[in-house]
Protein backbone atom coordinates (compact mmCIF):
# COMPACT_ATOMS: atom_id res chain seq x y z
CA UNK A 1 0.00 0.00 0.00
CA UNK A 2 1.47 3.32 -1.10
CA UNK A 3 1.58 6.49 0.70
CA UNK A 4 -1.38 9.34 -0.88
CA UNK A 5 -2.96 6.81 -3.46
CA UNK A 6 -5.72 9.22 -3.11
CA UNK A 7 -8.13 6.59 -3.18
CA UNK A 8 -11.30 6.86 -0.42
CA UNK A 9 -13.72 4.13 -0.17
CA UNK A 10 -16.77 4.28 2.21
CA UNK A 11 -16.39 1.84 4.87
CA UNK A 12 -19.05 0.58 6.44
CA UNK A 13 -19.39 -1.05 9.93
CA UNK A 14 -19.81 -4.33 8.99
CA UNK A 15 -17.96 -4.30 5.26
CA UNK A 16 -16.19 -7.34 5.65
CA UNK A 17 -13.04 -5.18 6.81
CA UNK A 18 -11.52 -7.49 9.22
CA UNK A 19 -9.94 -9.49 6.01
CA UNK A 20 -7.46 -6.32 5.54
CA UNK A 21 -7.08 -5.91 9.66
CA UNK A 22 -3.35 -6.92 9.28
CA UNK A 23 -2.57 -4.82 6.39
CA UNK A 24 -4.60 -2.04 7.97
CA UNK A 25 -2.50 -2.17 10.94
CA UNK A 26 0.84 -2.95 9.20
CA UNK A 27 0.49 -0.06 7.22
CA UNK A 28 -0.69 2.31 10.06
CA UNK A 29 3.04 1.15 11.81
CA UNK A 30 4.30 2.70 8.83
CA UNK A 31 2.86 5.91 9.31
CA UNK A 32 4.18 6.16 12.68
CA UNK A 33 1.62 4.63 14.44
CA UNK A 34 1.07 2.10 17.39
CA UNK A 35 -1.96 0.41 16.99
CA UNK A 36 -3.83 -2.76 17.97
CA UNK A 37 -7.28 -5.20 18.11
CA UNK A 38 -8.76 -7.23 20.47
CA UNK A 39 -11.14 -8.94 21.90
CA UNK A 40 -12.29 -9.03 26.04
CA UNK A 41 -13.55 -12.16 26.61
CA UNK A 42 -15.02 -11.12 30.00
CA UNK A 43 -17.29 -8.09 28.06
CA UNK A 44 -18.09 -10.76 25.56
CA UNK A 45 -19.58 -12.90 28.47
CA UNK A 46 -21.79 -9.87 29.63
CA UNK A 47 -22.69 -9.27 26.30
CA UNK A 48 -21.13 -5.79 25.64
CA UNK A 49 -19.24 -4.81 22.62
CA UNK A 50 -15.69 -7.44 23.16
CA UNK A 51 -13.74 -6.10 20.35
CA UNK A 52 -11.66 -2.70 20.91
CA UNK A 53 -9.19 -1.09 18.12
CA UNK A 54 -6.19 1.62 19.64
CA UNK A 55 -3.97 3.76 18.26
CA UNK A 56 -1.85 6.55 19.17
CA UNK A 57 1.16 8.42 17.43
CA UNK A 58 2.23 9.53 14.13
CA UNK A 59 0.38 11.79 12.10
CA UNK A 60 -2.83 11.10 15.12
CA UNK A 61 -3.60 14.11 17.66
CA UNK A 62 -3.49 11.91 20.90
CA UNK A 63 -4.81 8.73 21.33
CA UNK A 64 -8.11 7.19 19.72
CA UNK A 65 -10.39 4.21 20.43
CA UNK A 66 -13.13 1.82 18.80
CA UNK A 67 -14.92 -0.21 20.18
CA UNK A 68 -17.45 -3.05 18.29
CA UNK A 69 -19.47 -6.44 18.64
CA UNK A 70 -17.67 -7.86 16.36
CA UNK A 71 -14.09 -7.58 14.84
CA UNK A 72 -15.71 -6.08 11.49
CA UNK A 73 -17.87 -3.71 13.17
CA UNK A 74 -14.69 -2.08 15.08
CA UNK A 75 -12.39 -2.48 11.94
CA UNK A 76 -14.93 -0.37 10.78
CA UNK A 77 -15.32 2.73 13.30
CA UNK A 78 -11.46 2.61 13.57
CA UNK A 79 -11.29 3.41 9.85
CA UNK A 80 -14.12 5.87 10.06
CA UNK A 81 -12.91 7.44 13.33
CA UNK A 82 -8.86 7.59 11.61
CA UNK A 83 -10.86 9.43 8.74
CA UNK A 84 -11.87 12.09 10.91
CA UNK A 85 -8.75 12.62 12.98
CA UNK A 86 -7.26 13.40 9.56
CA UNK A 87 -5.72 9.85 8.76
CA UNK A 88 -7.16 8.40 5.49
CA UNK A 89 -5.90 4.21 5.02
CA UNK A 90 -5.88 3.66 1.40
CA UNK A 91 -7.78 -0.11 0.90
Amino acid sequence: MAKGMGRRHKVGLDSGVEDATLLILEWLGEQGVSAMIRVDAERLRHGQPAWTFAASGGPLDGGMRADGASAAECMGRALLGLREAGLVVPL
